[in-house]
């Protein structure tokens, strides 16, 4: 049988001395440097064992402070199905009440922004076209939970009451009532998710480390007549989100 990796050692010594309440929530670790000292390993080692023990939601990483024992955190539980688009607004925010969570986000729209080559694609337009993008920063209990960044061709919205997706009487009300309330009809929405690696900024908004795991999920709305109008790339911490997939069954 082949030896146990050294990292898996580390990350195995890193959870014993939590549980043994050497370390408390809210602690921060020694440095790299030192606990590879104190193990007979080194640095790129520790560094293997804390990105999993934060992909694992047991430690989370601060940009430019260190790394940290994380507070007790259940993982929340999301849903993702047709029937969370209710008139009463944000799907976010329904999820949020049902688990008995505090919701809230942040946003910034920046109106007037030409698509890049991937978006223009999954819009079905020209690259270079103006678009209206929105990155948000959605809060559970005050925690970062979920990020997304939204685009909207500027020729569907654009001149309307809706052009700006958290201002006017409707803002905050979701994609699908926006949309409804200009006369788009949405009939569906097409989600590919996919794991990988979040990026420095998404590691520094989401609190957890560059190398953590995270869920990407490109999701594009479709009017009834086929046309896209709204495509998004979201992304959530795997470590501190459950991402469930609800399918209606048509009887």
């Amino acid at each position: 049988m082949s030896e146990q990796p050294p990292y898996l050692r580390i990350a195995d010594e890193l959870r014993q001395r939590i549980a043994e309440h050497v370390w408390e929530p809210g602690d921060r670790l020694p440095s790299r440097a030192q606990i590879g000292q104190e193990c007979g390993v080194g640095e790129n080692v520790v560094r293997r064992a804390q990105e999993l023990l934060i992909s694992q939601g047991v430690l989370e990483g601060r940009a430019g402070s260190g790394t940290y024992v994380a507070e007790p955190r259940e993982r929340v539980r999301v849903v993702r199905s047709s029937a969370r688009e209710q008139p009463s607004g944000s799907p976010f925010r329904q999820d949020m009440k049902a688990l008995r969570l505090q919701s809230d986000w942040e946003s910034r729209t920046d109106a007037k922004v030409p698509a890049p080559a991937e978006i223009a694609t999954r819009l079905g337009i020209a690259e270079g076209e103006l678009c209206v993008r929105t990155t948000y920063e959605f809060l559970a209990d005050g925690k970062p939970l979920q990020l997304s960044t939204s685009w909207e061709p500027y020729a569907v919205t654009g001149g309307t009451l809706v052009v700006l997706p958290e201002g006017g009487p409707h803002a905050g009300a979701g994609v699908v009532n926006r949309m409804a309330a200009i006369g788009v009809t949405i009939s569906h929405a097409v989600e590919q998710p996919e794991p990988r690696h979040a990026t420095a900024e998404e590691a520094s908004l989401l609190g957890i480390q560059k190398a953590a795991l995270v869920t990407h999920i490109r999701r594009t709305y479709y009017s009834d007549e086929g046309r896209p109008v709204e495509t998004a790339d979201i992304v959530v911490p795997a470590a501190h989100c459950e991402i469930v997939y609800e399918i209606p069954i048509n009887r």
